[in-house]
């Protein structure tokens, strides 16, 4: 008889971290890297100027939310990419077609 109510294995926590850091880590990285490929361009008080003229955004905070929008962007990259490469379940119906 198994308990419902046990943490998960220590294998499958391992597991979940190994994957969400394989998602978020090079992520991370290309995030960095697009912020200062885009911000040696593009000052973020010219573009606050442009997009949000009526709101009173410093500097710091324009790279700040350029990288978390990078981040997120890049995040969501790479987790379509986990997603497409993970193995494909075996259903007991599957027959070889021809």
């Amino acid at each position: 008889m198994t308990d419902l109510h046990l943490p998960p294995a220590p294998s499958r926590r391992r597991q979940l971290i190994q994957q969400w850091g394989a998602i978020l880590w090079p992520s991370f990285v290309a995030a960095g890297l697009a912020c200062m490929v885009f911000f040696a361009f593009v000052d973020p008080l010219m573009l606050r100027d442009i997009s949000f003229p009526q709101h009173a955004l410093s500097r710091e905070l324009g790279y700040t939310l350029g990288f978390f929008m990078f981040w997120a962007v890049t995040a969501a990259a790479s987790s379509v990419t986990w997603y497409l490469l993970r193995p494909m379940r075996r259903d007991a119906d599957d027959v070889p077609l021809g």
